[in-house]
């Protein structure tokens, strides 16, 4: 396949990850650039927050064939993007004015493909896919998942309003005229979970891909699974933002079930956020404060040593699209527990891994903590899925994979829809 001239939508796409704003999709967006250069030549265009990470990735790591636009809105309009819902407006205009330089760029560079990166939304419209006169392909998408029904109780009366907003904004979006043009006129979908999968019209399934929004590098990979360190104590780990979203409290109340029968354990958590207050205050209330322990962000790097000298990595996100923890755990060879919702759903299978259905509250701390239990009692059960796991990752999550993946897309997507079997797609 040729070189091809390459657009991409990335409004987030920063090596440095940026914390304070999205640092899962500031990744995913900087990886898939990088993998689309492999093969091709690119233009990205990016919100100017991701200039400084941006020209310090390029110093630090070559990338030749790769040149970046930055676009911000008028800083008038800058309120929005700290508001909650705001940021969802923000982010539509920001698409509107993207598109208006795309179209500019087009009629300079005559691109052969589109593509948008990030955000990875199905309910918000991408300008540049639905109005530019070329080909185009969509994804790695989220959004078709929602709190279950019977989790919501978890949330505070503001996070019940934040998720019920949210809903209601999915509705109207998926009515939206351009997201409805640029669905229709994409060559290739590619969706990062079953739920986003199934808020698609079954008329467009054929041009659907499963593709994780999640990667690793083979360099994350260790190839021999050492036991965690015998330092006598059962180590359960979680790490992320802390939002109403990942269900953290949950995961304390199972580890303090867990906690009566094997006390010789602790649980580490680790990020910040918003919800880094109640989490704390929780902990206070359950008595836990020496056996859990709430770490700030970590280095990347110092995050992998953790899950190493770890046994078990919990993650009990309520609806997460991706859920690149879950991916890094099982690169380290550590079984994971999760729900059986979103993205980590998708990541974790039997065979790899322990998923909760999403019932209710009381069921999931329950069912947490016998996996925990289960875990904790069968060494060579934890060693298996630990095995499985990283071969999994080996198979599927390696970044140099997905971007071979996306090389066989990208024939399917200017063939008009002609598969060929033996290219390195899967519906």
């Amino acid at each position: 396949m040729k070189r091809l001239r390459v657009l991409a939508s990335a409004y987030a796409c920063n090596p440095l990850s940026s914390l304070q704003l999205h640092p899962g999709e500031d990744i995913a967006g900087w990886r898939l650039v990088e993998q689309i250069s492999r093969f091709h030549d690119v233009w990205v265009i990016s919100h100017s927050y991701n200039r400084a990470g941006v020209e310090k990735g390029l110093k630090e790591k070559n990338l030749p064939h790769v040149k970046f636009y930055f676009y911000h809105l008028p800083s008038w309009l800058r309120f929005l993007s700290r508001i909650e819902f705001g940021k969802r407006i923000y982010y539509y205009l920001w698409q509107l004015g993207a598109w208006k330089l795309a179209e500019n760029l087009n009629r300079k560079v005559h691109f052969d493909l589109a593509h948008h990166l990030t955000f990875g939304n199905d309910w918000i419209p991408s300008f540049i896919g639905a109005l530019l006169p070329i080909p185009f392909v969509l994804g790695p998408v989220g959004g078709g998942q929602k709190t279950p029904r019977g989790l919501r109780k978890e949330y505070s009366l503001y996070g019940r309003f934040a998720e019920s907003a949210r809903n209601i904004a999915q509705w109207f979006g998926r009515r939206d005229y351009f997201r409805r043009l640029g669905l229709e006129k994409a060559r290739a979908i590619l969706v990062c979970n079953q739920e986003t999968e199934a808020m698609i019209p079954n008329r467009l399934k054929g041009k659907i891909f499963l593709f994780p929004v999640n990667g690793i590098l083979e360099e994350d990979i260790r190839f021999d699974i050492d036991p965690p360190p015998d330092h006598g104590i059962f180590r359960v780990l979680t790490a992320g933002r802390m939002h109403r979203l990942k269900g953290f409290a949950l995961a304390i109340k199972s580890f303090s079930l867990f906690l009566k029968k094997y006390p010789g354990s602790e649980f580490l958590l680790i990020g910040d956020g918003p919800e880094g207050r109640r989490l704390r205050k929780l902990v206070h209330d359950l008595s836990l404060e020496d056996k859990v322990k709430i770490i700030p962000w970590l280095p990347r790097n110092e995050l992998l040593k953790t899950m190493f000298s770890s046994h078990v990595v919990v993650f009990p996100s309520f609806r997460d699209g991706g859920g690149a923890v879950v991916v890094e755990a099982m690169a380290a060879g550590r079984p994971v527990v999760c729900l059986d919702s979103g993205g980590p759903g998708f990541h974790v299978q039997p065979e790899w891994g322990i998923k909760i259905s999403p019932n209710s509250s009381e069921a999931v701390i329950k069912e947490m903590a016998d996996a925990l239990e289960k875990l904790f009692l069968d060494k060579a059960l934890r060693k298996s899925l630990g095995l499985q796991a990283k071969q999994r990752v080996e198979e599927f999550y390696l970044w140099d994979r997905l971007g071979e993946r996306l090389q066989g897309i990208y024939q399917f997507a200017l063939k008009s829809g002609s598969k060929y079997p033996d290219l390195p797609i899967e519906h």
